[in-house]
């Protein structure tokens, strides 16, 4: 009897072990499964490091053509990366303003978006003074030939470029090409007063003068503007512009669908991205020491923004322990920094909120959502930080306008970028070409973008968060007048 209980209990424990063995193994696959990209990322910036320092050491080395071939692989995952770029914008910007709904919501709906608009302007500012400081670009030695640049404009008529890129006059035009000043060379006969003063016997002098001139690039203000217009009066048809609203939602998704099989094919392209780079570099050591103190500057921006920004503003406003309130929403950034998704991550940033720190449903049911499509801090800042590094790295300097430049735009496409992985890094290439900045080493980025992508994204959670708590305490007294109301019943917790 002893015996055979001995043995039950010997199968127990051995359908255990295997029990627990199987399930080790199912939540391994489950992981490597959920993260396969991530290890694909890594796995092609490895190879394609390899791949370079092999080439480089061949003899003879590798010529112009041959690094073209090396590098074609890369060059058509970029085409086609610029190619979804102005509709999956144009479609998340219009999508994201027609979710919003000022009747209904009210001081909600107000304090949201000014809480939204402040603090990406200050990680903007936050990541362009990191970057400014750091001057991570620069860090060993340049390892590019200085981007060659036309005679420099004055900073008015920069600013006037952009109020002018701001309302464009054809909006169809602003897809492929906006109006520039450019200093053109032009002769001017010299008066005799000016031929004393300046004691010449020349009597012409060429002189630049400022003339606009339509260039190829896309007007990405103008789109910008033309989608936050065209999505505030389709909300405001109410509806009458329910159908235009799925229609944009749908191209919106049918575009998402296809970046996300081009994010498939972009290990490919990064490594040979990296490869090509890496040959065509004098001195390829140069690159992991910029890639480190570019990653140290996205870094230090992002914890700045999240750790001292985001609380402070917290603690001004709702005068309690933001920390603790950190704390409660633990869950949700550690799940954004898995998926690098702010949209998926989105049901845990609610539950958090609700259960954790016993936010209002009503504020989290419109914050969060909305939050999760126009609030993008982490990706702003980033944005910010990406586009001083490549023009340092060319050799470009920011001048005031660039930087008002990068301001506005990376604010503005910041609310436009879609809270999916990889989306970040496409409207990188919108602000390269609005300031007039190359987008050729946008494989720097490409090489350790599956890092930055779930550092901002974390970012991001926590400012869809934070908000969530400063509106509530900004609109506490309306939702209390709300409770009270006839007809209205207390909001469930």
């Amino acid at each position: 009897m002893n015996q055979s209980m001995e043995n039950t209990f010997e199968m127990q424990n051995a359908c255990k072990s295997e029990c627990s063995i199987t399930s080790k193994k199912k939540r391994c696959l489950r992981y490597l499964k959920q993260n396969l990209l991530v290890v694909l990322l890594i796995l092609s910036l490895v190879i394609g490091i390899s791949l370079g320092v092999i080439i480089r050491q061949i003899d003879p080395p590798f010529n112009e053509r041959q690094q073209m071939y090396l590098k074609f692989p890369g060059e058509i995952m970029m085409n086609v990366l610029k190619l979804l770029t102005l509709p999956l914008i144009v479609c998340s910007l219009i999508s994201g303003m027609t979710s919003l709904d000022p009747k209904s919501s009210g001081k909600i709906g107000i304090a949201a978006i000014i809480y939204y608009l402040a603090t990406t302007v200050v990680a903007v500012v936050t990541g362009l003074s990191m970057v400014l400081i750091i001057r991570p670009g620069e860090r060993g030695g340049r390892s590019h030939v200085p981007y060659k640049r036309e005679e420099k404009v004055e900073t008015v008529d920069t600013f006037l470029d952009l109020l002018r890129q701001v309302f464009p006059s054809n909006i169809a035009e602003a897809c492929f090409s906006k109006m520039m000043t450019k200093l053109k060379p032009k002769e001017r006969n010299l008066t005799e007063a000016e031929i004393y003063q300046n004691k010449t016997n020349k009597n012409t002098i060429i002189e630049y003068v400022p003339e606009l001139e339509r260039v190829n690039g896309t007007n990405m203000l103008g789109l910008v503007t033309f989608s936050i217009a065209l999505g505030i009066a389709i909300n405001k048809l109410g509806e009458r512009g329910n159908a235009l609203k799925a229609c944009i939602q749908s191209l919106c998704d049918a575009t998402m669908f296809l970046v996300s099989a081009v994010i498939w094919y972009s290990p490919i392209g990064v490594l040979f991205l990296v490869a090509a780079q890496i040959v065509s570099m004098e001195s390829p050591e140069t690159l992991v020491e910029k890639l480190g103190y570019y990653t140290l500057t996205v870094i230090t921006g992002m914890a700045i923004h999240g750790f001292i920004s985001l609380p402070l503003l917290y603690f001004i406003v709702v005068r309690s322990n933001p920390f603790r309130f950190m704390f409660g929403i633990l869950q949700a950034m550690f799940t954004a920094l898995g998926t690098s998704s702010s949209s998926a991550t989105l049901p845990i940033t609610m539950k958090n909120l609700r259960e954790n720190n016993n936010i209002d449903p009503r504020v989290i049911s419109f914050v969060t959502p909305v939050g999760a499509t126009i609030n993008m801090d982490g990706t702003a800042l980033y944005e910010a930080v990406a586009v001083v590094f490549i023009g340092q790295l060319n050799g470009l300097s920011m001048d005031l306008g660039k930087v008002v430049a990068t301001c506005l735009t990376a604010t503005a496409l910041a609310i436009g970028a879609a809270g999916v992985p990889g989306a970040g890094l496409v409207t990188v290439l919108l602000i390269l070409t609005a300031i007039g900045f190359p987008t050729d080493d946008i494989g720097f980025l490409l090489a350790i973008d599956w890092l930055m992508d779930r550092l901002r994204t974390m970012i991001n959670v926590m400012g869809d968060s934070y908000g969530a708590g400063i509106v509530q305490k900004i609109v506490n007294s309306d939702l209390a007048k709300m409770d009270h109301e006839p007809g209205e019943h207390q909001p469930r917790r």
